[in-house]
């Protein structure tokens, strides 16, 4: 990693210690820590609380060259060159809002020649299982993560899911066939709970609601936008308003032009 990213993010870190914003490292650092996994770090991603939005940005507007509130739901952003903190409230899909539970568990750790707060992997676990977009898919994440648990807190975790109980199975399901040598590291009363709560459910839905755009927000639009589903972004249990879930959609597009602009840069620059 460039020099001037470490300094960057060491600043950053800094800043909020001293104007005692309560913050959690999470991504790639926190992956790492977990796993043992190094891959390239892109950006910080530091993770607060909503009500704790605003000051973390103002702070690091102090060391930065800019900050943004990028999308209100879930994620504010400080620029400095092409460096980035990514300043994290909530999941995209607006289902895994940080509450005071990701720091009661949080383990402490040296991140950048500085004590910090990590993400705790129930928390990390629990969001990573929702990102299956075509182009990013977090699922090997996940799995990573379950192999790597020396300890996991399956109650808390199981609560976590809640009602999406089934996303947590798949991923549990999923694992057992990646790692067979490894089932033993999910308990079995673990899936037998989750067998449970699925076999209480009903074996019919009479709502029309497409939980797909839970998963990958562009994916399943077609459904919730064409076949006359119900979008499970506007359920009691996601922090998302319609114009919220409007923003995030009209982003899809302006993300794919900006890709397609840095490959057309990047072809470019190779064919010179």
């Amino acid at each position: 990693m460039e020099r001037t990213a470490c300094a960057f993010y060491e600043r950053g870190l800094s800043a909020l210690a001293t104007a005692k914003v309560p913050h959690l490292v999470g991504g790639g650092y926190a992956f790492t820590h977990y796993t043992g996994i190094h891959r390239p770090k892109k950006d910080l991603d530091v993770y607060v609380r909503e009500r704790d939005l605003q000051r973390a940005l103002e702070v690091l507007e102090s060391v930065a060259e800019r900050t943004e509130l990028t999308f209100p739901h879930w994620l504010g952003k400080a620029f400095d060159g092409d460096h980035l903190i990514d300043v994290i409230h909530n999941s995209g899909n607006g289902l895994a809002p940080v509450d005071d539970v990701w720091f009661a568990f949080a383990p402490e750790e040296t991140i950048l020649d500085q004590r910090v707060l990590l993400t705790p992997m129930e928390e990390m676990i629990f969001s990573k299982a929702f990102v299956m977009e075509r182009e990013r898919c977090d699922a090997t994440d996940v799995l990573h993560l379950l192999r790597a648990a020396v300890t996991l807190d399956w109650p808390r975790l199981i609560d976590r899911f809640g009602q999406h109980h089934r996303v947590l199975y798949a991923h549990l399901v999923l694992f057992g066939y990646v790692y067979p040598s490894e089932r033993h590291l999910i308990p079995s009363e673990v899936l037998e709970r989750l067998q449970a709560r699925m076999s209480e459910e009903p074996s019919h839905c009479e709502a029309r609601v497409c939980k797909g755009t839970l998963l990958s927000r562009e994916q399943f639009l077609v459904d919730v936008t064409q076949w006359g589903f119900e979008d499970a972004r506007l359920s009691a249990d996601v922090h998302m308003t319609r114009e919220q879930i409007a923003q995030w959609t009209r982003a899809i597009s302006q993300e794919k032009t900006s890709d397609e602009r840095i490959e057309f840069d990047n072809s470019a620059g190779s064919a010179g």
